[in-house]
């Protein structure tokens, strides 16, 4: 496993920079097995020419997930609420960190519009870390989930959504809205926190996860691999996340976005995740979606069936 890594912050044109790390001795050849040649096409810029004029972001274009392209032909899409700019500077995270905009209001009725035009079945709402906000953001998540529902019935909306900062108001503002999948992602194990997710916790990630079960929710996860943790560790945070009530697991590769990112450690082999995968149904997740390319949105809507058939959920609102 690679050494500690040092993380340094230092500004830049538009808030702070992502946490600028030591590079390894080595850096871990790409395997075949993560070169994906992303597809374009006139249905691809017709897409992006709709979010790009309705002044929407997607998870799924801005951390440039070889993905994009499978999961809209799916009738998939992540969308990334309140504004671009995130309070937080994560180590393995891309997206700018500095002082966010004003909330946009309409914004909801926009991503509603948005999922209309694009015929998704499956929409997969996601944001920035808003932690100057009295709520987190938590209203404007509330308010999307009800938009789309609006006038998108036959869509299942799933909910990728920050820590609130432990705050439970928060989440039963978002829970009170009956998502489909409430979706928070713990990363990674305890003990690279510091470096991966500095202002987070995982212990809070954890309460957050169980007191949506409490609630009825249905509950995912996420997790990187490939950052140095052990295997071990891995079985340790399986455990846990069972205990907290999880009913979807998604596990995959962690990809270097900059040289000022935390840096890979290793590549785990397709075989590895399948050992994982293997771990994690055998521990009591009830379902595991794992592989190099594997990320919160990959097959939203087939994890979502799966959920909908192994975990009771909220009743949703006709309205």
């Amino acid at each position: 496993m690679s050494e500690l890594i040092q993380i340094t912050h230092g500004p830049t044109r538009r808030g702070k920079r992502p946490p600028q790390v030591a590079e390894p001795a080595t850096r871990p050849s790409l395997p075949p097995w993560i070169r994906v040649r992303l597809r374009q096409g006139q249905d691809l810029a017709r897409l992006r020419g709709l979010l790009r004029g309705a002044t929407l972001h997607t998870v799924c274009e801005e951390a440039r997930c070889p993905n994009l392209w499978e999961c809209w032909n799916r009738g998939t899409a992540t969308f990334m609420i309140l504004g671009d700019i995130c309070t937080r500077s994560c180590g393995f995270c891309a997206v700018k960190t500095g002082r966010p905009l004003a909330v946009d209001r309409d914004e909801p009725r926009r991503v509603a519009e948005a999922v209309r035009a694009m015929g998704l079945t499956h929409a997969v709402v996601t944001s920035v870390n808003r932690d100057e906000l009295p709520d987190g953001g938590a209203s404007v998540f509330a308010e999307t989930i009800r938009a789309i529902r609006a006038i998108n019935p036959r869509c299942a909306v799933e909910v990728l959504i920050p820590d609130f900062q432990g705050s439970e108001a928060a989440l039963l503002t978002v829970l009170d809205a009956k998502p489909d999948i409430l979706n928070h992602n713990t990363e990674t194990v305890p003990r690279l926190y510091p470096t991966v997710r500095p202002q987070a916790r995982y212990e809070r990630s954890l309460a957050l996860l169980a007191g949506a079960k409490t609630h009825g929710a249905r509950v995912k996860t996420g997790l990187m691999v490939g950052l140095g943790e052990t295997a071990e560790e891995l079985l340790v945070v399986f455990t846990d996340l069972r205990g907290a009530g999880c009913d979807i697991l998604t596990l995959g590769q962690y990809l270097q976005p900059t040289r000022e990112h935390v840096p890979v450690d290793r590549y785990y082999s397709p075989e590895e995740f399948e050992r994982l995968r293997e771990e994690a149904l055998a521990l009591g997740v009830a379902h595991v979606e794992a592989g190099p390319l594997v990320r919160s949105s990959y097959h939203a809507d087939a994890q979502a069936a799966a959920a909908l058939r192994l975990a009771p959920g909220p009743e949703r609102d006709p309205r």
